[in-house]
C-alpha cells in the first residue's frame, strides 16, 4: 500500500461492518430500501416546490435547498455503506478518500448553517408577521442560502487543507464504512495536534454558532407564541415551525454526540453506529417530517404531482 518514493499510503481499506453473510445481506436490503425512499422523498419535495407557485416563498425556498442538500448528502455516504455490507472490506484511493471527506464535511456544515437560517426565517414570520415580506425578501433569502453553502464548503476546505498535509505511512485500515475525520487522524504518522485543533475549532464554529442562533430564534418564537391569547392561535403559530424544530433536534443531537468530544469517540466501534444515524436515518426522516407535518406541502403535492399523474394532458373539447 505504499509507493516506492516516499512510503505514502496510496489507498485505504474500509472495514465496514464485519458480520455474518446472512445479516449483511439483510442489512443491505434494509438500507438500500431507505436509500431509495430518501431519494424519492427529496425529489418529490423539490418537484412539488418547483411546480407550485404558491410555495415560491422563502420558507419553502430554504426547504428546497435542504432537500437538495440531503439528496447530495446520501449519495456521498450511503453507497459506501451499501458497499460495506456487500464486501468484507472496501478499498478507496487516497484521492478518492479525501474527495469524499471534503464533500461529506461541506454538506454537514452547510446543513448546520441552513437550519439556523430556517430558524431565523421562522422567527421573522412569527414574531413580526406584518413586516415579514419586507424583512425577508426573495433577494435576502437567496443570499442567505448562498452564504450557507459557501460557509460549509469553505469550512470543509480549511479542514481538508490541514488533514491532507498529514503523512500516512501505514497501516491503512480504516475502521469505518466511509472516510471520516477521526479514523483518518488515527492513521497518520505525522503530528496531528494542529489538524485536530483546527478540526475541533471549526466544528465548534459550524455547529455551536448555528445552534446558538437556533436556540435564540426559538426562545423568541416561544415567547411570542405564549403571548397569543387564544389556544387555536397558539397551535397555528407553533405548527408552522414544529417540523423544523423536530428536524433541528434530531440533527443536532446526533451531530453533537459525535463531534462535541471527538477524541473520546476515536476508539469506540459504536461510532460507526452513530454515523449511520446522521448519514442515513436523519436524511430519511427530514423530508418525511416536513411532508407529514406541513399541510400546505401535502396539498401542493397532491395537486401538482399526483394531479399531473392522473391528468397528464388537457381533455379535448
Amino acid at each position: 500500500m505504499r509507493n516506492l518514493s516516499g512510503g505514502h499510503v496510496e489507498e485505504f481499506v474500509l472495514v465496514g461492518f464485519p458480520t455474518s453473510p446472512a445479516l449483511q445481506l439483510l442489512l443491505f436490503v434494509f438500507f438500500f430500501a431507505i436509500y431509495l425512499l430518501t431519494l424519492l422523498e427529496n425529489v418529490l419535495i423539490i418537484s412539488t416546490i418547483w411546480l407550485t407557485p404558491s410555495l415560491h416563498r422563502p420558507m419553502y425556498f430554504f426547504l428546497g435547498h435542504l432537500s437538495f442538500l440531503e439528496l447530495w448528502y446520501v449519495n456521498v455516504t450511503i453507497p459506501r455503506l451499501l458497499g460495506a455490507f456487500l464486501t468484507q472490506e472496501g478499498r478507496v484511493s487516497y484521492m478518492g478518500c479525501m474527495t469524499q471527506l471534503y464533500f461529506f464535511i461541506a454538506l454537514a456544515c452547510t446543513e448546520c448553517v441552513l437550519l439556523a437560517v430556517m430558524a431565523y426565517d421562522r422567527y421573522l414570520a412569527i414574531c413580526d408577521p406584518l413586516r415579514y415580506p419586507s424583512l425577508m425578501p426573495s433577494s435576502l433569502a437567496t443570499r442567505l442560502a448562498a452564504a450557507s453553502w459557501g460557509s460549509g464548503f469553505f469550512s470543509s476546505m480549511m479542514k481538508l487543507l490541514f488533514i491532507s498535509r498529514l503523512y500516512y505511512c501505514g497501516p491503512n485500515i480504516i475502521n469505518h464504512f466511509f472516510c471520516d475525520i477521526s479514523p483518518l487522524l488515527n492513521l497518520t504518522c505525522s503530528d496531528r495536534e494542529q489538524a485536530e485543533l483546527v478540526d475541533f475549532l471549526l466544528a465548534l464554529v459550524m455547529i455551536l454558532l448555528p445552534l446558538v442562533a437556533v436556540i435564540s430564534s426559538y426562545a423568541a418564537i416561544i415567547a411570542a407564541i405564549l403571548r397569543i391569547p387564544t389556544a387555536q392561535g397558539r397551535h397555528k403559530a407553533f405548527s408552522t415551525c414544529a417540523s423544523h424544530l423536530a428536524v433541528v433536534v434530531i440533527y443536532y443531537s446526533s451531530t453533537l454526540f459525535t463531534y462535541a468530544r471527538p477524541r473520546a469517540m476515536y476508539t469506540f466501534n459504536h461510532n460507526k453506529i452513530i454515523s449511520v444515524l446522521y448519514t442515513v436515518i436523519v436524511p430519511f426522516l427530514n423530508p418525511a417530517i416536513y411532508c407529514l407535518r406541513n399541510k400546505e406541502v401535502k396539498d401542493a403535492f397532491q395537486k401538482s404531482v399526483l394531479g399531473r399523474c392522473h391528468y397528464p394532458r388537457d381533455a379535448p373539447d
